[in-house]
């Protein structure tokens, strides 16, 4: 454990913080930028996912980087950085200005993030402390994150909607300053040389896989997702190759071969995943189909950043007394029965007693989660490792966040424009209607409200008609998330140990990696 460990850690959770925070402050302001740009529903897509996308790509490289030539050094650089790309956010002057600012803002993240969980691990052993201190990391960092939409609300009731991406510039400023003061430079650090070729396929197959989702369902870009594809599939057969043949491989496959390290992985990316998608649409669902304004969606969030961090000591203490299999359990269910009511109780009618229910199920979820995800992944690899598994355990939130925030996205778009689709064949004259008009009412729900304002005389029909299409798209998301944590769930009850089998997994791990250990130069 460090010196003045309660200042480093509160310093790591603050560099930490300027990442979660930009994960998710676009969710609220979704809903004006489509109208200040005149967005389709796949470009808020991309706006909403070009954070995670960023750092997704970048994290495991970059954790390598920081493994190697110092993880403080890019600690202080990529929280610099995260300066001009949220003032670019800020300033854009077009769609793909912002969504660009938002990818470089992601890699910007990707320099700090995985160093924070890195040096948690490098500073404090394994046991009781360094548990408490992924807790408090995991919960707290959750529950800023789901807090960034009440300081966007708050700042899109008084400012322009480019005013959510400056929040985390104070941020930003009081992190580097504190990192320069108070964290270790140089610790446990590594003399192998980084993979650099890996590192590049890696960054080119999660890019091309995410990017491939989200230009699924625009109109014509089918033929470049289909080539985006082939890219992600050919890069990853490339990666595994050149991480088999490295003398230092930037992922090892041996050590995510480990139980204890793939299961959590994969239960990291679905529960991490499945909440950045469930803010992403319940953002839009309370503006679009309840009428919120943005402060009262920001604010309505609330009781899952509550319910996350007063379930951290809980969680941490469950991973020691029953182990992570039980916890990770647990939090799945809670995680079900939060989209069953967003499956059966959200509607246009839905009191906000049923919203509250269902954040507050999946902030739950996410608090017993978090925790034994991101302990299995440090405690199962070794020190001179330990930016591969921080890097891993934050591949799980971004490339989680990236690809179910694409799948769900996708979802939603997808069953938008079906049921707008049905709702114009139904019209009494549906010939009448230009091929300009169905396009923008299929566009998204800002294109349907702009139609509305066109025709005075039909605003209700095509409100009322937008709503529904919004709430069909939204179930498509919902129950494909409740699928995908029956998946977490049944890969963590068969493949993953009890208590006592994970205690012995790990100290087998220490054993192996302490056996394979190069002694240290006289």
């Amino acid at each position: 454990m460090p010196a003045r460990a309660g200042v480093v850690l509160w310093t790591l959770i603050t560099v930490a913080a300027v990442a979660n925070l930009n994960l998710s402050v676009a969710n609220v302001a979704l809903t004006s930028i489509g109208r200040a740009f005149d967005a389709s529903q796949a470009s808020l897509n991309l706006i909403a996912v070009g954070f995670s996308l960023g750092l997704a790509a970048s994290v495991l490289y970059l954790g390598a980087v920081g493994d190697h030539y110092g993880r403080k050094l890019l600690l202080l650089l990529g929280t610099a950085l995260s300066i001009p790309t949220a003032i670019l956010a800020a300033m854009a002057w077009s769609e793909w200005v912002l969504i660009l600012a938002r990818i470089f803002g992601g890699v910007a993240a990707g320099m700090a993030f995985p160093t924070t969980l890195a040096l948690i691990t490098a500073l404090w052993a394994d046991g009781p402390g360094r548990t408490a201190a992924i807790a408090k990391w995991s919960a707290i960092g959750s529950g800023l994150m789901v807090l960034g939409p009440l300081a966007a609300g708050w700042l899109l009731e008084h400012f322009w909607w480019g005013s959510v991406f400056l929040v985390t510039v104070p941020l930003s400023v009081v992190a580097f300053g504190l990192a320069w003061r108070f964290v270790p430079a140089h610790v446990n650090e590594t003399p192998d040389p980084v993979d650099h070729p890996g590192g590049v396929l890696s960054m080119v197959m999660i890019a091309a896989l995410v990017l491939g989702i989200n230009f699924a369902p625009i109109p014509q870009g089918l033929g470049l997702a289909v080539a985006l594809g082939v890219v992600a599939v050919v890069a990853a057969i490339l990666f595994v190759l050149r991480q088999r043949r490295a003398d230092n491989p930037l992922f090892d496959l041996d050590v995510a071969k480990r139980r204890l390290f793939w299961v959590a992985a994969v239960s990291g990316i679905i529960v991490f995943g499945t909440l950045m998608g469930t803010m992403y649409i319940g953002q839009q669902f309370m503006q679009n189909v309840l009428g919120y304004d943005t402060l009262l969606a920001g604010t309505s969030v609330i009781p899952m950043a509550l319910a996350m961090v007063a379930v951290a000591g809980l969680s941490a203490r469950m991973v020691d007394n029953v182990g992570s299999r039980t916890t990770l359990l647990v939090g799945y269910g809670c995680f079900l029965a939060g989209f069953a009511v967003m499956l059966v109780l959200w509607g246009v009618q839905t009191s906000y007693w049923a919203v509250g229910l269902a954040y507050v199920l999946v902030g739950l979820g996410v608090g017993f989660c978090g925790t034994p995800a991101s302990h299995s992944l440090t405690a199962s690899v070794p020190v001179s490792r330990a930016g591969m598994a921080s890097a891993t355990s934050d591949l799980q939130r971004d490339l989680g966040g990236a690809v179910m925030q694409s799948v769900l996205g996708v979802l939603l778009t997808v069953g938008y424009a079906a049921s707008m689709a049905s709702a114009i064949a139904q019209a009494p004259d549906p010939s009448a209607i230009s091929d300009t008009t169905v396009t923008q009412l299929q566009k998204s729900y800002s294109g349907a409200e702009e139609i509305s304002v066109q025709y005075p005389q039909y605003a209700e029909a095509i409100t009322s008609a937008a709503k529904q299409a919004f709430l069909q798209g939204a179930n498509w998301a919902y129950a494909a998330g409740i699928v995908a944590i029956l998946l977490a769930a049944a890969v963590t009850w068969w493949r993953y140990p009890g208590r006592d089998g994970e205690r012995e997994l790990v100290a087998e791990y220490q054993k192996t990696d302490a056996a394979e250990a190069p002694l240290p130069s006289r």
